[in-house]
């Protein structure tokens, strides 16, 4: 049986993301963490499939954190997937545009993966959230001016969900917090596992955070 860090214990949790996103949604759950950037190579290997893409990234970029023995790291990856196209981050202006322009009117899925890294033993936690997005049918005008803003170029599939003048998507049924980048429900199954609880009021600050009544929630914990 695998040893857990005492109930009592504050762990010195990093989370190996420069994402503002991914900083915003792990400061919901009450827990004390630094930030690490993992600079890792995120190219999809030949045939790999979307589920084992995320996951891969999210163990390299966790293993790529050096941590003192009493850390425990939490990285993540997200991608967007379309059919059985990996969407990535646009190359350009160019690519953001037809990447939002293959997207709309339609529902795609968007995957992220976590890994959770006990320097103490080397415990490696992983997990996968998918979660379907409709995106509304907006105008070829609409496009230009979001890219024009700059925003695309550094997201999964050339969008923010929570983009508050773009807001490409018509509705949501899954984890809107995955969709973000950090399916945190998810997140505190794992910490779970290793006796680290998260706040208790998480679940109320995510929903006032998030303006979103998660539907999904109760069934992953």
């Amino acid at each position: 049986m695998l040893e857990s860090l005492p109930v009592t214990e504050k762990p010195r949790l990093i989370l190996a993301s420069n994402s503002p996103r991914r900083r915003q949604l792990l400061a919901l759950t009450g827990l004390p963490f630094t930030v690490k950037v993992a600079d890792v190579d995120e190219s999809p290997i030949e045939n790999e499939k979307p589920s084992e893409y995320v996951l891969r990234l999210a163990e390299v970029k966790a293993r790529a954190i050096q941590a003192d023995a009493d850390r425990i790291v939490l990285a993540a990856d997200t991608t967007v997937v379309d059919g059985e196209d990996i969407l990535g981050k646009p190359a350009d202006e160019a690519e953001a545009a037809a990447m939002l322009t293959r997207l709309r009117g339609k529902t795609h899925q968007v995957y992220t993966g976590i890994a959770l890294l006990r320097q103490s033993d080397g415990l490696l936690l992983t997990d996968l959230c998918v979660t379907d997005v409709p995106m509304r049918d907006y105008s070829a005008e609409e496009i230009r001016a979001y890219v024009a803003t700059g925003d695309p170029l550094d997201k999964a599939g050339a969008y923010a969900i929570q983009h508050p003048e773009f807001q490409p998507v018509a509705r949501m049924d899954g984890c809107f917090a995955s969709v973000m980048g950090l399916p945190v429900c998810h997140v505190i199954l794992q910490l779970k596992k290793i006796n680290i609880q998260p706040d208790t009021e998480f679940f109320k600050s995510c929903e006032i955070g998030l303006e979103y009544n998660c539907p999904v929630s109760d069934k992953v914990l």
